[in-house]
């Protein structure tokens, strides 16, 4: 089944792909867009998650460089029965994480050191669970490849602006092809990937709150991120808008309407879906805890929470400690996690 939809979302961004060249070049301009198309699905298959990962400088962290962040990924992996995923790491201040690969052997999740710096540990573990079940699901071929084309179409029709007019192509529509290849074609590539993001999150959510064991600290990240993300911005994102929908959280905005334009689900709705789950007593008891890293902190007589100071929830994510909770600066002289 998984098989089955890729293949027709290729199917569809492709025949999108060649509507763009068609209404730009006529006939010539769609056999050229074809072609491109057919060349870009088979290289998305293979690169398309190095491409995301080089797009956001992310850098590959192991257990010597950042132990506690790569332990829970590691735990959670156990827990959910998948391979041990390649682990990455985005030197952004916005809270944020989004996992890519083809398929569960050939995954990776990324983490920014904001999202590291801002949520406890239990709330980064959560994090990470709803990416790990985007792997499971097998969704991160389907986001990733779809980021890759709509990103592909956008840059198409910026090119039709310049060179559909001229009066040599073979556009049929003349310049009402150009302004459709310019406007439509990009606003309906989102579409179609906003369409796949918003219906695969509820899922994610749900099987990430299964994963970590309890779905109130992904209800709880999910709006630390949010509000995080409204004033915090994204750089890389901004320059890349396709990726959008590959993040945990909309890194453009934050977006308060659930409708056709959101590029993910209503926060809200989302942490009330988790919330609903909890009441429920979903979450195995045997995972109420949180993968550790191996070595703990002492934390001090009369103090709690994740790091030996106060508690999660009487912490203020906005000023974090400048060495940051995992006690290295993330932004030193040798690279993000030195």
């Amino acid at each position: 089944m998984n098989m089955m939809r890729t293949a027709m979302l290729l199917a569809t961004m492709t025949a999108l792909f060649m509507g763009v060249g068609y209404l730009i070049g006529g006939s010539g301009g769609m056999t050229i867009a074809f072609l491109i198309a057919a060349g870009m699905n088979l290289f998305s298959y293979w690169n398309s998650d190095k491409m995301v990962l080089r797009m956001n400088h992310a850098v590959e962290v192991d257990e010597r460089n950042a132990p506690e962040y790569y332990a829970i990924v590691r735990g959670l992996a156990a827990n959910a029965g998948l391979p041990m995923p390649k682990v990455y790491l985005i030197d952004s201040p916005q809270p944020n994480a989004f996992a890519t690969g083809r398929n569960p052997e050939n995954a990776a999740v990324a983490a920014s050191t904001g999202l590291l710096q801002r949520l406890s540990h239990e709330e980064v573990a959560a994090v990470m669970a709803h990416e790990l079940a985007h792997i499971e699901n097998r969704d991160t071929l389907i986001m990733t490849v779809t980021a890759t084309l709509a990103g592909a179409i956008s840059m198409l029709g910026n090119f039709a602006f310049f060179f559909g007019g001229n009066r040599d192509n073979n556009n049929p529509l003349g310049f009402i092809g150009v302004l459709v290849a310019m406007i439509v074609a990009p606003f309906a590539a989102m579409l179609v990937q906003m369409a796949i993001s918003r219906t695969r999150e509820y899922s994610a959510d749900r099987r990430g709150a299964e994963i970590c064991g309890n779905p109130l600290w992904l209800a709880s990240a999910l709006d630390k991120i949010a509000r995080n993300v409204e004033r915090i911005h994204n750089p890389q994102a901004e320059r890349n808008p396709a990726m959008a929908p590959l993040f945990i959280i909309n890194p453009l905005s934050g977006e308060r309407m659930d409708n056709l334009f959101s590029t993910h689900p209503n926060t809200e709705n989302r942490i009330a879906a988790l919330q609903a789950m909890a009441n429920e007593g979903v979450g195995r008891p045997a995972q109420r805890t949180a993968p550790q890293p191996t070595a703990q902190r002492s934390a001090p007589s009369g103090q709690q929470g994740p790091w030996g100071g106060r508690p999660a929830e009487e912490a203020a994510p906005e000023q974090p400690r400048p060495s940051g909770p995992w006690g290295r600066n993330p932004t030193g002289p040798k690279g993000p996690r030195s």
